[in-house]
């Protein structure tokens, strides 16, 4: 499972992996002035980006969760809550 800032981390990786492709596939498009050539490119790199971001890797689980004991959360119940305790407005002072 990946941690939080695995999941940080995936999500910037994408952004900069598909604005990074963006660029460079529209600017190859204009220079060889194919559109379908920017598209291949673009494709390519969202398939790239996919591989990359999408699987749980080994980097995006350098900070795993530390779970509580089962045994150790039974020694320590969890809180009540309390009834809401209803708040009267004082009426305002002239």
């Amino acid at each position: 499972m990946m941690d939080w800032q695995g999941q940080k981390l995936a999500e910037q990786l994408m952004q900069i992996l598909l604005l990074a492709f963006a660029a460079v596939s529209f600017a190859t498009g204009y220079v060889l002035g194919s559109f379908q050539m920017m598209m291949l490119i673009y494709a390519g790199g969202v398939v790239l980006t996919t591989l990359v971001t999408v699987p749980n890797w080994p980097f995006f689980n350098r900070h795993p969760l530390k779970w509580l004991d089962p045994s150790v959360a039974e020694k320590h119940p969890k809180p009540q809550q309390q009834q809401a305790v209803s708040l009267k407005k004082k009426p305002a002072k002239k």
